[in-house]
């Protein structure tokens, strides 16, 4: 009997569900424990932000009775109750979510469910092929490098690289504390080399006499099953469906290898860029950064100015629920990756980081600088007019979207033109 489920078997799994059929007899018919089934449909969910005829998408508790009207003070919008708007929960304070009995028990999904063709809540789909795919992708990235989370990564720094600066070697460390340390020496080097323990390759005297081999591949990487559900394409897709919805782009930007790195936030419409630095590129620190703007922005501005997120591949993105989800567990944002070597697809952000270099070229140290340094800089850039704005500043562009009172929450200031600075002598 295989191990893995095959296609067939999945579309097996979605004709018995649209029957109604339990998981035991799923089970039963595919000779499978009906545990299997169902972790591979509690795994496999699509979900879909779609209504039923006649009324779009709206999952608030008071979606039927509702009489609140032109909350989003769009003058063009011809819709005469927000409730008729797919939307209104972005802007609406009354909002409280609706949550599905049928999605917290088998069979978990919205197949078979003969209230369906009426219900506008949220739709939990199992579907064989988008299934399939998904097991295939994680099946690929399982046999590629090794794999390790964030926890993981922090409680093995906390135990080596007290170790490492006492002048103990990797394998000594290993050899000692075989029942701590669950890698082998090769991947703990490569750890280091990677930079993601405080202990750094200057640390262990003989390793650094030696020449680094060539390699072909990175073998280190960060658990990627977090990208399912939230590739490029489903971005081009879901900005499709909502295309109302403004997109941030979110990059790094390194300074020293090893050193402290900045996070950019790039509004694409109005050119805008935020810069926060952070002593360590890990997907904690860029976490922290992002819940204390929920909270200082309050979340209906939150909501408003991060709907859709865009970052590329990088480990320190690697945990998205913590940016889309807040500490409740309501969504907040929704966050998409590019694709492997794809950086022209978030080039507006690229873009903008070559007015970073002007101020911060390639190669400089960032360990002296403080926030205030990096607000100074971003004051500066987000001063200087664009052609492709029409000769006006994303400053002045973004006070046109949002507000100049959203402006003074970020603690953006507006540069005079002729005091414009943009070398490195600004940060001197």
């Amino acid at each position: 009997m295989g191990k893995h489920l095959t296609l067939d078997e999945r579309v097996t799994i979605k004709t018995m569900l649209d029957k109604k059929e339990s998981f035991k007899s799923i089970g039963r018919a595919l000779n499978k424990d009906c545990t299997t089934i169902s972790k591979e449909v509690r795994n496999r969910i699509v979900f879909r932000k779609t209504g039923c005829f006649g009324n779009n998408f709206n999952d608030c508790v008071n979606r039927w009775n509702c009489t609140i009207t032109k909350l989003c003070k769009d003058s063009d919008c011809k819709r005469k109750q927000c409730r008729k708007c797919p939307k209104c929960h972005y802007v609406c304070d009354d909002y409280q979510k609706e949550l599905c009995p049928v999605h917290s028990k088998p069979p978990y999904v919205c197949n078979g469910c003969e209230k369906r063709h009426k219900c506008t809540l949220e739709k939990h789909e199992y579907s064989a092929v988008p299934a399939h795919n998904e097991y295939k992708e994680i099946l690929s990235e399982s046999r590629q490098g090794v794999v390790i989370s964030e926890a993981e990564s922090l409680a093995l720094d906390r135990f080596i690289s007290p170790l490492l600066r006492k002048g103990q070697s990797i394998h000594h460390i290993c050899t000692s504390n075989p029942s701590e340390i669950m890698f082998s020496e090769k991947t703990i080097y490569n750890y280091v080399d990677y930079g993601m323990f405080e202990a750094r390759n200057l640390d262990m005297p003989r390793k650094v006499r030696f020449r680094p081999r060539k390699s072909k591949h990175d073998s280190v990487k960060v658990d990627k099953a977090c990208r399912v559900g939230r590739t490029y394409k489903d971005y081009i897709e879901y900005i499709k469906e909502f295309p109302d919805l403004s997109t941030v782009q979110i990059d790094s930007v390194i300074g020293e290898i090893g050193g402290k790195v900045l996070l950019t936030i790039h509004f694409v419409k109005a050119e805008f860029m935020l810069a926060f630095i952070r002593d360590r590129n890990t997907a904690a620190s860029v976490e922290t950064i992002f819940e204390r703007l929920y909270w200082e922005l309050f979340p209906d501005h939150f909501m408003r100015l991060f709907p859709v997120l865009l970052a590329d591949n990088g480990s320190e993105f690697s945990d998205p629920k913590a940016i889309e989800l807040d500490k409740e567990g309501n969504q907040r944002a929704r966050m998409f990756y590019c694709d492997p070597s794809s950086p022209y697809q978030k080039g507006a952000a690229e873009n903008n980081h070559s007015m970073i270099r002007r101020v911060l070229p390639k190669g400089a140290s960032f360990n002296h600088l403080t926030q205030d340094d990096i607000d100074l800089m971003m004051h500066h850039i987000n001063s200087y007019s664009r052609s492709n704005l029409g000769d006006f500043t994303p400053h002045e562009i973004f006070a046109h979207f949002y507000g100049k009172e959203m402006l003074e929450k970020l603690g953006a200031k507006l540069i005079p033109a002729n005091e414009v600075t943009l070398l490195p002598a600004l940060l001197k």
